[in-house]
């Protein structure tokens, strides 16, 4: 599957349904009185972390979310009918940040969490709701309101309690494929790893913990050279980094301590959290 961590989608949430101007319409009463019911809710849009989504691909191709309408009320006081709501899920550890501001609006860190995205239009109220001793006989009634709309912005930020860092082919994706049964490619050229993985390290008392993969740095990472400025976000909830030096490499020109400085420096750089 491929890995996709950042996403612009436009959500939409149903717009209430317009209540009804109806009448009382029975055999042997003439002049019946107001008996239009309210409009339907219009669905509210949600967004909620799922421990079972690792990638936001979904929304890659599918960038425009609606609920639906609220239906109409109807004569005999009948409300209509509410729109079903949509519930939007995305991977644990994802933002949602206003695509105009930038502002972060939810940061999903916990599997289950469920916030309101768009909320939906509150139904118009039909006629039968302003029936009063001196208008009786009301003919008018509420238009729907109109859900909330909005463009965000979905950006992944996986969530492991150590994070492996270093250049590229320094030895990153060997070392997490023989600790755990991550599969990432693993040759003998740079930039081997386009995307981050993830992998469990099981112990013998059944004890755990996740271990991430990020693609190598290079200098002016944070600048946007290479691969390692796209990526650098998925460390930062890191309980632990691992710096990883390939001292093999001495006598192709690289230098353990100068690699192991200019990792640093490059954190430092790309975020203050990092440094």
């Amino acid at each position: 599957m491929k890995f996709v961590d950042e996403v612009r989608i436009h959500v939409k949430a149903g717009d209430g349904g317009k209540g009804a101007g109806a009448f009382r319409r029975e055999k042997f009463i003439p002049r019946g009185g107001p008996s239009g019911g309210d409009g339907g809710r219009g669905g509210t849009v949600f967004v909620e972390a799922d421990e079972n989504y690792t990638t936001l691909l979904d929304y890659r191709f599918q960038p425009e979310h609606k609920a639906r309408n609220g239906e109409p009320g109807g004569g005999s006081d009948c409300n209509g009918r509410d729109g079903p709501d949509v519930v939007l899920k995305v991977p644990v550890g994802t933002l949602v940040k206003d695509a105009q501001t930038g502002e972060t609006l939810f940061d999903l860190a916990q599997n289950g969490v469920r916030v309101v995205l768009c909320q939906g239009g509150k139904g118009g109220l039909g006629n039968m709701n302003f029936a009063t001793s001196t208008r009786q006989a009301p003919r008018f009634a509420q238009p729907g309101i109109p859900g909330e709309e909005r463009d965000v912005f979905l950006e992944l930020k996986l969530l492991a309690d150590v994070g492996l860092l270093g250049f590229p082919n320094a030895g990153k994706s060997t070392l997490i494929a023989r600790v755990s049964r991550a599969k990432p490619k693993v040759a003998d050229y740079p930039f081997t790893t386009l995307t981050p993985h993830l992998g469990v390290v099981q112990y013998k008392d059944h004890r755990s913990f996740v271990m991430a993969d990020i693609p190598g740095i290079i200098e002016g990472a944070h600048q946007g050279a290479g691969l390692g400025h796209q990526f650098l976000r998925h460390v930062e909830r890191c309980r632990l980094l691992v710096h990883l030096v390939d001292c093999s490499a001495e006598g192709e020109g690289r230098e353990p301590k100068k690699d192991l400085e200019g990792l640093n420096r490059e954190l430092a750089l790309a975020s203050e959290t990092l440094a």
